[in-house]
Parts: structure tokens; C-alpha cells; sequence
């Protein structure tokens, strides 16, 4: 009875990974919560000035859902334990993963033609928020690209496999977190107006 008990304890125990990660994601939500809480705040200001959202932003998000789908099917063609659609899947993940961020440059670099000022003496407050959200935004997406690099190249090493699925289910959750929080920045950006 003793042994059943220790058994059933262990496996209720989250591993220290996920934990950390945990932890993170909380930490992450707290940061922009708080960045869109100062946005509602400063935009009833008298001096605010609304900023259009390129419709760049809109392609964007459309690449990052369809990134969330592919690193859905990859972590389940892991399991499944079929490599080589985990492979061809995870290397779409991750360039579609480099195109969001790609994405985001060029959104940022089309309101700048617009002549929206976004950031250094002058500017909106409303685009520096822009910039401030949505570029720490891009800092953590480029963060899940460089863990999606790393288990693409772990995919197609020659040496023996680890079929551990953690490291993949770590990456799996950290990729959907940023594409939930994606979709609700642009959401919040985009009626927030």
C-alpha cells in the first residue's frame, strides 16, 4: 500500500521545468497587464493621441496562429513518434516563427513611413506604448524562435534520440503562451482605438 501511495505522489508532482515555466508565463502576464493597465490610464489623458495599427499586424497574428497549429500537429507527430513529420513540421514552426517577428519589424517600419513617430523626442505616447508592448512582445517570441531553433536542430542531429517529450511539450506550451498573448495584445491595440 505504501509503495501504491509513493507512486501516485510522484506522478502528481509537476517537473521542475514545467514549474519554472509556470512561473514565467505568470510573470510575463503580470508585465503586460500592467503595461495594458498604463495604457487605459494614460489614454484618457488630455494630450493622447491614437496611433492606427499598421494592417501589417493583422498578417502577423495569421502567421502566428498558423504557427501555433503547426507546433500542435508537430508535438503530436512526437509522440506519435513519427520524426519525420515532427521534422518537416517543426521546421515550419520555427520560419514561421522568424516571419512573425519579420512581420512585426515591417508593421513597425510602415507606420515610421507613415510619418508616426514612435519612439525619442516628439513622439506619441500612444505609439511609444505601441512600441513598448508590442516590441517586448516580439523580445519573448524571439526567445520561443531561439527554443524552437534549438529543438529543430535537436530533430535532425545524427546522434542517439532522446524521446523524452518534455523538452517538446516545453516548447509546445511557451509557443501557444505567446501566441495567446499575440492575439490578445492586437485585440486590445486594435479596440482599445
Amino acid at each position: 500500500m505504501m509503495a501504491v501511495t509513493e507512486t501516485t505522489n510522484k506522478s502528481k508532482k509537476i517537473h521542475p521545468h514545467k514549474f519554472l515555466l509556470w512561473i514565467s508565463i505568470g510573470s510575463i502576464c503580470m508585465m503586460f497587464a500592467g503595461l495594458t493597465s498604463a495604457y487605459i490610464v494614460k489614454r484618457n489623458q488630455a494630450n493622447w493621441e491614437e496611433v492606427p495599427l499598421s494592417p501589417i499586424f493583422l498578417y502577423s497574428t495569421i502567421v502566428i496562429l498558423i504557427s501555433s497549429l503547426t507546433m500542435y500537429l508537430s508535438y503530436k507527430a512526437f509522440k506519435s513518434r513519427e520524426m519525420q513529420q515532427y521534422k518537416r513540421l517543426i521546421t515550419v514552426t520555427a520560419a514561421l516563427g522568424v516571419l512573425f517577428a519579420v512581420l512585426q519589424y515591417l508593421g513597425f517600419r510602415a507606420m515610421a513611413n507613415h510619418g508616426i513617430l514612435l519612439l525619442g523626442p516628439g513622439s506619441n505616447a500612444a505609439a511609444s506604448f505601441l512600441v513598448v508592448i508590442i516590441g517586448l512582445h516580439v523580445v519573448h517570441v524571439l526567445g520561443g524562435v531561439v527554443a524552437l531553433l534549438v529543438t529543430f536542430f535537436r530533430a535532425f542531429r545524427t546522434r542517439v534520440k532522446s524521446y523524452s517529450t518534455m523538452p517538446i511539450e516545453l516548447v509546445s506550451t511557451y509557443w501557444h503562451f505567446v501566441d495567446i498573448l499575440w492575439i490578445y495584445l492586437y485585440l486590445f491595440l486594435y479596440f482599445s482605438r
